[in-house]
């Protein structure tokens, strides 16, 4: 009989019980779209917040985008992508180091963020201005899951493992995947884990044993 699978993630999987872990609230500070050269986009969540824009405003910046599920998400939209990361800030950072420092960038971010590439560029003086458009918090869902014995548990960003870590530990009969490598640095330094390959929930599940 197959291990119950935990999906910790705001996207669910038809294959996983799907424990929403975060609950998204979104800010619509004022961004005058015209003052910029490109967008800067980490997450589905900043697409989702640019819906509460005239679309005609921004939809003919070029957006860096993440990972591939953060650029699908803009194409949705109807936007243009105009290169990918890898799932990585520092990736990210390589990326715009590319670039001319005149270029304007404006990142559209969470209110809590993992990580630190752009004030780190903006040290080195690339012209990028940060808008906080959305926020998220620990689901009461997570928290409050009764998880069973011996069952793998997926975490697909650093907060789906700091929220459930606030309610409960993790067993050593548990098999822990993790969608890449700044979630996995949330886990406690004792837990053992898989890492997929790629940064997609499909990916996740091709780690189970």
């Amino acid at each position: 009989m197959p291990k119950p699978i935990y999906l910790f993630s705001i996207s669910s999987h038809p294959d996983a019980i799907h424990i929403n872990s975060l609950d998204i609230g979104f800010f619509q500070p004022k961004i005058i779209f015209s003052n910029y050269d490109y967008l800067i986009l980490t997450s589905k969540q900043a697409s989702k917040a640019l819906e509460q824009y005239e679309k005609e405003e921004y939809i003919e910046k070029k957006a860096l985008c993440i990972s591939t599920q953060t650029a699908k998400s803009y194409e949705r939209l109807g936007g243009k992508v105009l290169e990918l990361g890898s799932g990585y800030g520092d990736d990210m950072k390589a990326i715009i180091k590319k670039y001319p420092k005149e270029i304007k960038w404006l990142y559209l971010r969470a209110e809590s963020i993992a990580s630190n590439f752009a004030s780190e560029l903006q040290e080195e003086k690339y012209n990028i201005e940060e808008s906080v458009v959305y926020k998220s918090e620990c689901s009461e869902v997570i928290q409050d899951v009764q998880v069973q014995k011996n069952t793998v548990l997926i975490f697909t960003s650093p907060s789906s493992v700091k929220c459930f870590l606030k309610t409960h530990q993790i067993e050593e009969d548990k098999e822990v995947i993790v969608i890449g490598k700044t979630t996995a640095k949330a886990l406690p330094k004792q837990i053992k884990y898989k890492i997929a390959k790629e940064k997609t929930i499909q990916s996740c599940f091709e780690e189970i044993e």
